[in-house]
């Protein structure tokens, strides 16, 4: 059946000599076909009875407001529970446990206490980790405690991405996990059916941009990719979709793009799908959303390791929060701005005719790039989306998001994306956001004059990776994107943004769908009318 309102996007029946059979594909031709865990919100905790294990989870001083909606469990449910805590402290770093049996297992997650003016306050990385470890066969119900309704959407987004939708896995477990159904009941002051309808579409483009992330590029290579984008567009009612892909990408301009992924059985492809909302005014400077989506990272010729190699399925995590925050938005009647997600979609592999270091690309933007590594690859295709919406979507904001450097994790580490804007009120206002949705991200240090020179090439206008790899790699990293939309970034009034979310956007071996919150949030405060 169709995942959380979506069909699941068939890829064209192949035959045995075709390049989809060749590489294999999903076994019952879709990417997203039988989903784990069917995921709702619900304001109403009366089922609780039917479930085999009902999680509560909040901060200690919070719990009374989720204890009271399990009022049907057994007699004295909240007096019971309250006195179970009783005597435990509120934890200061760490989550504390506490576990009991009313009919159904009832497992009490008391969140830590402290929290930094960089973190949220609702902690969802100890959410997320709790409720994947705790295991059940039947349904689940996760009452969430939220300690201030401004935080609801990163304590409902962190319960989702709790609960993965892809495997493949094929024992008893996996069909259980196929038919079990999560609830999640938030409670609290604040907490409305608007507010629920308002985080429930996130939650679910979370969950799809993971499943997304988690697949391996037997199926989801390019082409499945597009098929799925175009499912997604159709299905949210896109105003306009637009497909350049294989050779057209070479004879059109998109050096970067074509590049890198012609090497690959299933071509580059660039997506670009339009959302106009009724309130937009013809003439309104458009939010453009660009994502990275290398379906598959080898390295190219500058070939990775055997050890850095595996997991490289995940480089199309930014294409997956694009698509996700697009397929959010366009439930959004208050957005005042056209919308466009602009998906850079290759697979950078080895063959032939791969693109070679010394070779030189001629991009988008006009401006010409001396390749010196392979493996600095989501650059090249991002510049080319990048240009591409400068010079034909109308745009007063770009936002590009990928998993971009491995430096991204050195400078703001595993849980934080790293932000490089020309707009210096995005650069506080984007974090503040984060720490709403969850997803936290901080800013590097914004200066070209700094990092233009690190690209520095004698044949051509730059080279594709830095020369000095001690020098802020990951500001480096986007200020090659920025020097593809020079134009667009230096007039005033227009801002860029770029994210790098190589590390938030896994967990251990899984996928956590990072971007879809955070972009929906940002776009939705780029629309807002100026106060």
């Amino acid at each position: 059946s169709a995942p959380l309102g979506m069909a699941a996007a068939a890829v064209s029946p192949a035959s045995p000599s075709s390049p989809s059979s060749r590489t294999g594909g999903a076994p019952d031709g879709g990417v997203l076909s039988r989903p784990c865990y069917r995921f709702e919100i619900s304001a109403d905790a009366s089922r609780a009875t039917e479930c085999e294990v009902i999680v509560v989870v909040g901060h200690k001083a919070d719990l009374a407001s989720a204890f009271d909606k399990l009022s049907g469990l057994t007699d004295g449910t909240s007096a019971l529970l309250t006195a179970m805590i009783a005597d435990t402290p509120a934890p200061s770093a760490a989550p504390v446990v506490r576990e009991t049996f009313m009919g159904s297992r009832v497992i009490v997650v008391m969140l830590p206490e402290a929290c930094s003016h960089h973190n949220c306050p609702a902690h969802p990385h100890a959410i997320s980790k709790a409720l994947s470890g705790i295991a059940f066969s039947g349904p689940c119900m996760v009452v969430a405690a939220v300690h201030a309704p401004e935080y609801l959407p990163a304590y409902c987004v962190a319960v989702a991405k709790a609960f993965p939708m892809y495997s493949r896995k094929t024992g008893a477990g996996a069909r259980a996990s196929r038919r079990t159904a999560i609830t999640l009941v938030p409670s609290g002051a604040g907490v409305t059916e608007e507010a629920l309808d308002a985080v429930r579409s996130v939650c679910a483009s979370a969950r799809i941009a993971a499943a997304l992330v988690d697949a391996p590029a037997s199926e989801l290579h390019t082409d499945a990719f597009v098929d799925i984008a175009l499912k997604v567009a159709a299905d949210s009612k896109a105003t306009s979709t637009t497909v350049i892909r294989g050779v057209e990408l070479r004879d059109r301009g998109f050096g970067g793009l074509w590049g890198v992924g012609k090497a690959a059985t299933h071509l580059p492809a660039l997506v670009v799908l339009e959302h106009r909302p009724a309130a937009a005014a013809a003439d309104a400077p458009s939010i453009c959303l660009v994502g990275k989506g290398i379906v598959y990272d080898t390295g190219g010729l500058s070939i990775k390791s055997k050890d850095g190699m595996p997991g490289m399925k995940r480089d199309m995590g930014g294409a997956a929060a694009v698509l996700g925050a697009f397929r959010t938005l366009s439930d959004d009647v208050s957005l005042t701005r056209p919308v466009y997600a602009i998906l850079c979609l290759a697979e950078n592999s080895v063959s032939d005719v791969a693109m070679r270091p010394d070779d030189i690309l001629y991009m988008y933007s006009g401006k010409t790039v001396e390749v010196n590594n392979t493996d600095a690859e989501g650059r090249l295709v991002m510049a080319d989306g990048a240009a591409y919406a400068a010079k034909h979507l109308n745009p007063g904001a770009i936002i590009d998001i990928a998993t971009l450097t491995g430096a991204q994790g050195v400078a703001t580490g595993r849980h934080f994306a790293a932000l490089y804007t020309n707009n210096p009120t995005l650069e506080s206002t984007v974090p503040a956001i984060g720490r709403a949705t969850g997803e936290l991200c901080h800013a590097l240090p914004y200066c070209p004059e700094f990092f233009n020179a690190e690209f520095a090439s004698a044949v051509a206008d730059m080279k594709n990776s830095v020369a000095d790899r001690a020098n802020a790699q990951s500001s480096c990293a986007g200020q090659f994107v920025g020097a593809h939309i020079e134009p667009f970034v230096s007039t005033p009034g227009n801002s860029w943004l770029h994210v790098d979310m190589a590390y938030p956007s896994f967990v251990g071996a899984r996928a956590t769908g990072y971007g879809v919150a955070l972009l929906a949030g940002v776009v939705r405060h780029l629309s807002a009318p100026a106060e």
